[in-house]
């Protein structure tokens, strides 16, 4: 496929490979970020290719991972309802709440629709004016214009039958907190691109020289990984400790400011709980006063929710790269995709289903 097969070349692998050898003197523990990252690596061996002096832990790049329970509970109140139409994405509804999941909801006779875009639950809206449509919206800074417009636009047509449940969440904190955790091994990140085809990677800067530890923005194939492994290690191995854009083609310093100047206009930053993590500080995005008539946690009174999470799943030490899926003893037994525990072992850039997928066999890396 054009513009692919370029990114999965054997041979031009072997050779960032080969580089990565000469360039490694010591041990180095890097992370990267972005589940889509995860599933490339494991899909296509890339962590077997490595020197062993080079060890890969998975971050907390899944939104859907990370979305805590408080909120699946949330969604199943809400979509529960008889008045309501709950749009979501599709691999929402198979996240386990406390005591159960959207997709039991669905089969309870809720009324429950995939969408692929927060316009597509907008437009339901006007076309069911005798509905509440209420849009689940989840993701990191890459899915938060999309839902900023739907709100605005909401706004602009005094649409009265639309909110959404924000569960949006912030990548830089969660780094930062990754790095001020005792205990931290992480000498090395690959910066999610698509977060930062967005808002950039100024944000990464100060977190790079505060906490000493180099940063590459790095895309999603095989070469783009490998490229932004060696540019890690190099800085690693020189003492620098700098923010590098490896997914030049995608992304620049100042991401895409109109996209950010919306994404301000409706929301504002909040704390916010991460599954298996807890609470970070200024690491999710509410919507602002002037937009919280589409507020679904208002509307439906279900703001001041809590539950426990499960004790039997280790998704937050395997979110914050302390434990490899392998290392929980449900993985593959009474956790499976088809029988979830937590999180990572339903989402599609689940680190935990990205092992029970490829764990056994990888991929080449050329696509041919």
């Amino acid at each position: 496929m054009k513009y692919v097969d370029e990114y999965r070349d054997e041979a031009a692998a072997q050779q960032y490979v080969q580089a990565i050898r000469r360039t490694v003197t010591q041990p180095w523990t890097l992370m990267e970020i972005c589940g889509g990252q995860t599933h490339t690596i494991l899909k296509f061996g890339l962590d077997r290719m490595l020197p062993k002096e080079v060890t890969l832990v998975h971050g907390p790049g899944c939104p859907v991972c990370v979305t805590p329970v408080e909120f699946l509970d949330k969604a199943v109140t809400i979509a529960s309802r008889p008045e309501v139409i709950f749009c979501s994405f599709g691999d929402m509804l198979r996240v386990p709440g406390s005591h159960e999941d959207l997709l039991i909801v669905k089969a309870r006779g809720g009324d429950i629709r995939i969408v692929y875009s927060p316009l597509d639950a907008l437009k339901l809206a006007q076309d069911r004016p005798d509905r509440e449509v209420v849009f689940f919206a989840v993701g990191f800074e890459t899915t938060a214009p999309a839902n900023a417009m739907a709100v605005w636009q909401s706004k602009q047509m005094k649409l009265p039958n639309f909110s959404i449940l924000s569960a949006h969440v912030l990548v830089p904190p969660a780094i930062e907190a990754i790095f001020s955790a005792p205990g931290n091994e992480v000498q090395g990140v690959l910066a999610p691109g698509h977060v930062c085809s967005v808002m950039g990677y100024w944000e990464y800067e100060p977190l790079a020289e505060q906490y000493r530890v180099p940063i590459v923005v790095t895309g999603f194939e095989p070469l783009d990984i490998l490229q932004g492994l060696y540019m890690t290690l190099q800085e690693l191995e020189e003492g620098r400790f700098e923010v590098k854009n490896q997914y030049a083609r995608s992304v620049h310093r100042e991401g895409n400011t109109q996209a950010q100047r919306l994404i301000r206009e409706v929301f504002e930053v909040t704390d916010r709980a991460w599954r298996g993590i807890g609470m970070i500080p200024r690491s999710g995005l509410r919507l602002r006063d002037g937009y919280t008539e589409f507020d679904a946690e208002r509307r439906f009174a279900v703001a001041e929710m809590a539950v426990e999470e499960s004790p039997e799943c280790i998704a937050g030490l395997i979110l914050q790269g302390r434990k490899k899926p392998p290392e929980c003893s449900a993985f593959s037994l009474c956790c499976t995709p088809e029988h979830p525990l937590g999180a990572p072992m339903v989402s599609g850039e689940g680190a935990c289903a990205a092992y029970y997928r490829y764990g056994q066999g990888a991929q080449k890396v050329s696509s041919r």
